[in-house]
């Protein structure tokens, strides 16, 4: 991930078209850690997050700025402001950067992976290649993915929701816990959380609507890192598309668009058994968050969740920062209504 404190609390406007056929929308652009929010300028309500390593400079040195989400789409963005302008290339240039310089070195690297995947070498079978792909993948490209399926679930379930003081109780909240670079969450078709390559995080309205208190939200959120944590969703995608793609990603640094279709109905449907409770609770007290609440919403009778309650980090005792405040719960409760 790439972080660039300078730029933290930057925002500029900018003219948005969502397709070749759609007239341009002035829209509010934030600048984050990892994503590019826009929102719109009247009812400054959300309209879609931008994986900033993945965006693409359509006229590069040219003004205003015209950039892309990504090669596959029409969708555009024109920026006038130049700090706005220069903290998105100041990310394209440390991601260019860190990336290895292609050379003779890595030819032959390619080349002997090539002969040892088509010779089927003991050391490289295909658990063993897409284990590997998995492991080098870096921030950038992980992100990059991980945008492109929620863009896919997005024309599935619909944008996500916003509104300003939603999103920011959003950003309050996935600021608590580690490797989240942000949440977004969906009107429908989804209940619960999904975890995606790059720590994006994906929300159904069900953890807001139904809970009384934003712990249940944060629960579910933390243990979908902890199985994260054991099971890489990356992994777990490239399990699913194949070696094909497995060696796509190590040989070129990116997925195309058919490697990713129809993995959003898998994650749709997929739900992640529950963590090994010593680890679930260590991370419930790392980020500070009491396990009780969401134990109580897995199973209403506790029978099943015991070890969440009875070794609850904070059993008794207040945690020693609240998640959000009262009006910031009930702006986030709200988000999905914001007209």
């Amino acid at each position: 991930m790439v972080s660039l404190p300078k730029y933290d609390r930057l925002e500029a406007t900018g003219r948005w078209t969502q397709s070749a056929e759609a007239a341009p929308q002035e829209v509010i652009l934030s600048f984050g850690r990892a994503s590019l929010v826009l929102s719109e300028v009247k009812e400054t309500r959300f309209i879609s997050h931008w994986s900033l390593p993945a965006m693409v400079r359509i006229n590069p040195g040219k003004r205003p700025a015209i950039y892309a989400p990504s090669e596959e789409t029409d969708e555009r963005l024109e920026i006038e402001e130049e700090t706005m302008i220069d903290a998105i290339e100041r990310v394209h240039q440390v991601i260019a950067a860190r990336k290895p310089h292609p050379g003779r070195l890595r030819g032959v690297l390619y080349a002997s992976l090539a002969v040892a995947v088509l010779g089927g070498g003991g050391f490289w079978l295909p658990s063993a290649l897409i284990s590997h792909a998995a492991s080098v993948a870096p921030p950038p490209t992980r992100q990059e993915i991980g945008q492109h399926l929620l863009r896919d679930l997005v024309k599935r379930t619909g944008a996500p929701c916003g509104g300003e003081a939603g999103n920011e109780a959003l950003r309050k909240l996935a600021a608590r816990i580690p490797g989240t670079a942000g949440i977004a969450v969906l009107p429908e078709g989804v209940s619960g959380v999904r975890w995606l390559p790059g720590g994006i995080v994906i929300m159904g309205q069900d953890l807001l609507e139904k809970y009384d208190t934003p712990e249940v939200a944060a629960g579910a959120i933390i243990t979908a890192e902890v199985d994260a944590q054991a099971h890489d969703p990356l992994r777990r995608l490239l399990d699913w598309a194949g070696i094909g793609a497995a060696f796509r990603l190590l040989t070129t640094g990116a997925l195309g668009s058919d490697d990713l279709t129809g993995y959003d109905s898998v994650m749709l449907n997929q739900s992640a058994p529950l963590p090994d409770s010593t680890a679930l609770l260590a991370a419930f007290k790392t980020v500070g968050v009491s396990s009780t609440p969401y134990a109580y919403a897995l199973d209403p009778s506790g029978e099943k969740v015991q070890p969440l309650i009875e070794a609850d980090p904070f059993k008794g005792a207040p945690a020693p920062m609240p998640l959000l405040d009262d009006s910031q719960w009930v702006a986030l409760q709200d988000i999905c209504n914001t007209e």
